[in-house]
């Protein structure tokens, strides 16, 4: 899988626009959920994969792969995983639309 990288084309940019780069990046299949299990603690490969109901071995290990190229989640040398400052920026950046998404859910559900 191809690295995210700004200035370097991605789905949706020829350009590598960052908002592309980076929309690019999360919406690969488990990305998100990556990012939401390493939101509190860091955690090894194993307890990673295992709060990731489904996702294959290989999967984890190129999701992980690209999030840290792009500097969003660090291996340590315990063999953990956890956010970067960049990567607890992000969550927090994404904070205005998970509490948009709650709003939407919950009038989706009002309506039967």
């Amino acid at each position: 899988m191809k690295q995210a990288k700004v200035g370097v084309a991605a789905r949706g940019s020829r350009t590598g626009r960052p908002i592309m780069v980076l929309l690019d990046a999360l919406g690969r299949r488990w990305a998100l959920r990556v990012l939401w299990e390493l939101r509190d603690e860091s955690l090894g490969f194993r307890a990673l994969r295992e709060r990731c109901d489904g996702m294959s071995s290989s999967v984890l290990r190129d999701r992980l792969g690209e999030l840290v190229g792009a500097g969003i989640v660090a291996a340590g040398d315990d063999g953990r995983y956890g956010l970067t400052d960049d990567g607890r920026g992000l969550l927090v950046a994404l904070t205005p639309l998970s509490r948009w998404a709650e709003d939407w859910g919950r009038d989706r559900s009002d309506r039967g």
